[in-house]
C-alpha cells in the first residue's frame, strides 16, 4: 500500500493534531501527518531514527511536492514562450527539521522546504541560438495518409525546440521515446527485413531521416545511423536513417562551441527540419543531396 496515501487516511481521520504528531504542510495546506514511530528503529527505551524509513518517506513526499522545470520554447508563430522554474524537496533542510522534531517533545508543524530547479534552456539562451541557421532539410509526404502523417507529427513535435549543448549527444530513440498507443501513435506502414508491415509509429523514420540530413548539412558528428533494408521514397538512396525502439537509432554529437537548436515542422505535405545556433558559432557545413523530382 502506498505509504503517503496511508498517511493521508490518518490525517483525514483526525479532526485535530494529536500530541506528538508532526503535521506536514505545503503552502499552508496539510498534506501528511507522521509521528516518531514512522521514523524509528524499535529499541526499548531508546529512540533511534531509522535512515531508511526517513529516506523512504522523503522519496514519497518529493513526488507530492516536486514540479518539473519547463524550458523556454519557440511557438508556431516564432514567439519565445518563457521558461518555468521547477521545485523539489530540500532534503538536507527537511532532515534537519525532522531531527529537531524527533528529539523534542510535543507536537509540531513543518512547512515543506523546497529548492528551486532551474530549466536548462531559458529565454535569453533561446534568443541567442535562434539567430544563425547552420543546416536544414526538406522532405515530402502524402498528405492523404492520415495515420502515417499523425505519427510524423508526433515525432516531429518531440524533437522540435530540442537544444543540444556543446559536447552532448542526441539519441532519437531517447528523445522521442517508445512509440506506443498510450503515447498517441497508431499503426502504419514500416519496413521490416525488406518487407512492408504495419506497426505503431510507422512513418517516423521520415522524421529521423529528415533530421539526419539536416544535422549532416550542418556538419554535426554522426555517431550511429542505419539505412533501411529497402529504399525509401523521401530521401536519396542511403540517405535515410531507420529507427526502432530497442533497435537502430540515430545518434549524433554537438562538437561545436555553441548549443544548437532543432526546429521541426510540418507544412502541407512537407516536413522541414532546421538547425540553428548563435552567430558566433564556428561550424563546417556540408552539401547534402536531395531527390530530383
Amino acid at each position: 500500500m502506498n505509504f503517503t496515501w496511508l498517511l493521508g487516511l490518518v490525517m483525514l481521520s483526525q479532526q485535530v493534531n494529536m500530541p506528538g504528531e508532526l503535521l506536514i504542510t505545503n503552502n499552508g495546506h496539510p498534506i501528511s501527518v507522521v509521528n516518531r514511530a514512522n521514523f524509528s528503529t524499535i529499541m526499548p527505551e531508546l529512540p533511534i531514527i531509522n535512515p531508511e524509513k526517513l529516506k523512504t518517506y522523503m522519496d514519497e513526499l518529493d513526488k507530492q511536492v516536486s514540479s518539473v522545470p519547463r524550458n523556454a520554447i519557440i511557438d508556431h508563430n516564432g514567439t519565445i514562450i518563457p521558461e518555468q522554474v521547477g521545485y523539489r524537496l530540500n532534503r538536507e533542510l527537511f532532515t534537519e527539521k525532522v531531527l529537531a522534531y524527533y528529539f523534542n517533545k510535543g507536537a509540531s508543524e513543518l512547512e515543506v522546504p523546497l529548492q528551486m530547479v532551474s530549466p536548462k534552456v531559458d529565454s535569453e539562451l533561446l534568443g541567442n541560438i535562434r539567430i544563425e541557421k547552420i543546416g536544414q532539410y526538406l522532405t515530402y509526404f502524402n498528405s492523404n495518409n492520415k495515420k502515417r502523417n499523425h505519427n510524423i507529427y508526433l515525432a516531429a513535435k518531440s524533437i522540435n525546440n530540442f537544444v543540444l549543448f556543446p559536447g552532448e549527444t542526441f539519441s532519437f530513440n531517447q528523445v522521442v521515446g517508445e512509440r506506443t498507443a498510450r503515447k498517441g501513435y497508431v499503426p502504419a506502414t514500416v519496413i521490416v527485413k525488406g518487407e512492408y508491415a504495419e506497426d505503431y509509429g510507422g512513418g517516423i523514420c521520415q522524421v529521423s531521416s529528415t533530421l539526419f540530413n539536416a544535422i549532416d548539412s550542418a556538419g554535426l558528428n554522426v555517431i550511429h545511423r542505419y539505412s533501411h533494408s529497402k529504399e525509401v521514397t523521401y530521401v536519396p538512396p542511403k540517405r535515410d536513417a531507420t529507427v526502432s525502439w530497442n533497435g537502430p537509432d540515430l545518434i549524433f554529437k554537438n562538437q561545436y562551441n555553441q548549443p544548437i537548436l532543432i526546429q521541426a515542422k510540418m507544412l502541407r505535405g512537407k516536413l522541414k527540419v532546421e538547425i540553428y545556433s548563435s552567430d558566433v558559432i564556428t561550424y563546417k557545413p556540408k552539401k547534402v543531396p536531395y531527390l530530383s523530382y
